[in-house]
């Protein structure tokens, strides 16, 4: 009997499953949407039972449509946003919400609930933040814990283990309560690349020093794709799958999506050190490996170990990209509500525009895209977006300019960044995008057009359950280590080459980009 591999995507907003063979061809795939609690600004909320439950609709949706009997199912494995799932003592659900009761029991990747937890991790300028560019982001554990431990000291009381995303859906399956090396070390202060992996000091100083033992905290994280165990009786009987099945250690979501992507050069150093991975949807994140540890200014890692073993990975990116494009259409007179239609109607009508006007559309009109902090390269939460050069026009066709300018803002950000790789020893020109953003044709365009690069995208868009397709293949044993199953189950892709008769347009708009920064650093000062 042939063997297959079910990977699993915990997104923002939905669960998605697909059957894989072993060349990594996609057999079957279903998505179930999960439900979001946003009591107050700032605050993000996950039900981790919702989770499940869209998780065990998916996988059986999978199942059924790619027609394969459940026990030629080797091995699953799940990637997930790093959201943070708080159980109690008794395994049940502990609640995170200032609203009260246990079903909302996960703090979304999103939610910025602790900037000054954050804030004071950057104070202390310990060394865990050399990975961490320098400073703390509140989109991490340890600020969201601290706010957990003295805003609802009740629920730190009861907690029994506290899980990254997707270690608590490899926990669900397997039972067991190791950790992924990825989790651990991107999200958690957890230096994979030290014997003592753990910086016990570092959660004295933040209060945090009961954490190993409140969240069940592993002394060494599992490295990624080793195998956790075969699915329990009650895991499988929910996921339509057998107990044959191997559940393999989970990643992030964004570095399945660069597994995905750059696992196939693993065994090309120099090749490696080429390409950037683009992990583009509701926000964004670029990823980087190299052989070599090669830090940058205002990214997170390089982490030994969270994508491929034996490998460096660093992480930049923008906090909000595709939500932020949905803000402007809400934000704007002539928006309404963001649905794909209505993206479609906008992209079609500055495809108009610029064959009108010329394809410098709207160039006096400049946007700074951090409406929700810059991640990557300033690592500045308390940033904010800036617009300049807006007229007094509230028709459709000024949303459409606008709407243009963000994009090219959104690109400029990357650039920045690929930039800030570059000076650091790497030495980019491809980018690999993959997400929602590749069925959006004018940021296709501009990164390739405003960022310099060849941009790479698959044929079918699926690099982030390929990943994890290739990490549940090697914890079931079908292939003898990660990189031998990312090259084996890499998928056909298509490039589009930048446009060289827009490079001085793009060049000026990136210019003054880092003026606007400068002079929103000016105006912060004054304030």
């Amino acid at each position: 009997m042939d063997r297959y591999v079910c990977a699993v995507d915990v997104g923002t907003g939905s669960a998605r499953a697909g059957i894989v063979d072993r060349t990594g061809n996609m057999l079957g795939r279903a998505e179930h949407p999960i439900l979001m609690h946003r009591p107050k600004a700032d605050h993000a909320e996950h039900d981790s039972e919702d989770i499940w439950r869209a998780v065990c609709h998916a996988v059986r949706g999978a199942l059924g449509k790619a027609e394969v009997p459940p026990g030629a199912i080797a091995g699953i494995s799940f990637d997930a946003t790093c959201s943070i799932v708080v159980r109690g003592i008794d395994g049940g659900q502990v609640g995170v919400s200032l609203s009260g009761g246990d079903r909302w029991d996960t703090i979304v990747w999103l939610d910025h609930r602790a900037l000054a937890e954050a804030d004071e991790c950057t104070a202390t300028g310990h060394r865990v933040l050399n990975y961490l560019g320098g400073v703390m982001s509140p989109e991490m554990a340890t600020p969201k814990l601290m706010w957990l431990k003295r805003h609802l000291p009740e629920s730190w009381n009861r907690a029994g283990a506290i899980f990254d995303l997707a270690d608590y859906l490899t926990a669900r399956a397997s039972g067991s309560l190791a950790r992924s090396q990825c989790t651990l070390a991107c999200k958690w202060t957890y230096l994979a690349h030290e014997t003592q992996g753990w910086q016990r000091d570092f959660f004295a100083t933040v209060g945090l020093e009961d954490l190993p033992e409140r969240a069940s905290l592993p002394e060494t994280a599992s490295p990624v794709g080793s195998a956790l165990g075969p699915l329990t009786a009650k895991a499988a009987a929910e996921l339509g799958l057998t107990v044959g099945c191997r559940v393999a250690t989970g990643v992030i979501d964004a570095y399945a999506g660069a597994l995905g992507t750059l696992g196939s050069f693993a065994g090309d150093p120099a090749e490696l050190n080429r390409h950037l991975a683009l992990i583009a949807g509701t926000s964004s994140c670029v990823m980087a490996m190299s052989p070599v540890e090669r830090p940058f200014p205002g990214g997170w890692g390089p982490y030994w170990g969270a994508g491929l073993p034996g490998c460096w990975i660093a992480e930049g990116g923008q906090s909000a990209t595709g939500a932020l494009l949905d803000h402007i259409i809400r934000l704007h007179g002539a928006g309404g509500e963001p649905t794909a239609e209505r993206h479609r109607a906008i992209a079609e009508r500055i495809a108009a525009l610029r064959l009108e006007e010329g394809p410098d559309l709207a160039p006096r009109l400049h946007v700074l895209p951090d409406f929700h902090g810059n991640r990557s390269p300033l690592s500045d939460p308390h940033a904010l977006g800036v617009i300049s050069g807006l007229p007094l026009d509230a028709s459709f066709d000024s949303l459409c300019r606008l709407y243009w300018r963000t994009a090219v803002g959104i690109a400029l950000g990357v650039r920045h960044i690929l930039e800030t790789l570059n000076a650091g020893g790497f030495v980019i020109d491809t980018l690999h995008v993959t997400g929602g953003h590749t069925k959006n044709p004018l940021l296709m365009e501009l990164y390739a057009d405003a960022v310099g690069c060849v941009v790479v995208e698959p044929v079918v868009d699926e690099a982030v359950l390929t990943g994890t397709a290739a990490i549940a293949a090697t914890g079931a044993g079908l292939y003898p280590d990660l990189a031998s199953a990312c090259a084996g189950m890499r998928q056909a892709d298509r490039e589009r080459r930048p446009n060289p008769a827009a490079k001085a347009r793009f060049d000026r708009d990136y210019r003054i980009f880092l003026e606007m920064q400068r002079q929103r650093k000016a105006l912060d000062d004054i304030v």
